[in-house]
């Protein structure tokens, strides 16, 4: 992890007893632990987050290229022989 053996650890284990007692070491262990799952369930929802963003952006492309196939479709002239009439709401063809 961070170049951390088993040596290392147990001198920073007696520096910590020695420096907070043994009374308020296992405390200082359950804060310290909870600090960590908080912090790691934090990055999860970040990168799930970061994630979820990327595929939409990657999807937004896709869409306003099917969007520019679709549109000259749309807005063809008409045919000669039909007529334009005014389209309402719910009309999007030429008839």
């Amino acid at each position: 992890m961070f170049g951390l053996g088993m040596p290392e650890l147990i001198v920073i284990f007696v520096i910590a007893l020695l420096v907070f007692g043994p009374k308020k070491l296992p405390e200082i262990g359950r804060s310290l632990g909870r600090s960590l799952a908080e912090f790691k369930r934090a990055s999860e929802e970040l990168k799930e987050g970061l994630v979820a963003e990327l595929s939409a952006e990657e999807e937004k492309p896709s869409a306003a290229s099917q969007q520019k196939q679709e549109a000259p479709e749309a807005a063809a002239p008409p045919t000669v022989g039909q007529e334009e009439r005014p389209k309402g709401p719910h009309e999007t063809r030429n008839v």
